[in-house]
């Protein structure tokens, strides 16, 4: 799996949040997205990378500013697995 996090600037609210998640969804085969307009990330969890042109196209077209993107790999951590 791989964790894919987006830098984005102009989420104001909770609502921009749903937005980008929405957006998101509708557009990539993802398991779990989640986004912070305090931290101005969105975090993906998807099974195949995602095409950062796709990604800056995606989000632009919903009127926010895509900074930078940035992946890695993505290892689930069980109950019993956190520190």
């Amino acid at each position: 799996m791989i964790k894919t996090t987006l830098k984005i600037d102009g989420m104001a609210c909770s609502m921009c949040e749903a937005h980008i998640n929405d957006c998101v969804r509708k557009e990539f085969d993802v398991k779990k997205v989640t986004s912070s307009h305090k931290k101005g990330d969105c975090v993906i969890i998807s099974e195949n990378a995602l095409d950062e042109q796709s990604l800056k196209t995606t989000i632009q077209n919903t009127g926010y500013n895509l900074i930078s993107v940035s992946s890695e790999q993505y290892v689930k951590k069980g109950f019993f697995g956190r520190k």
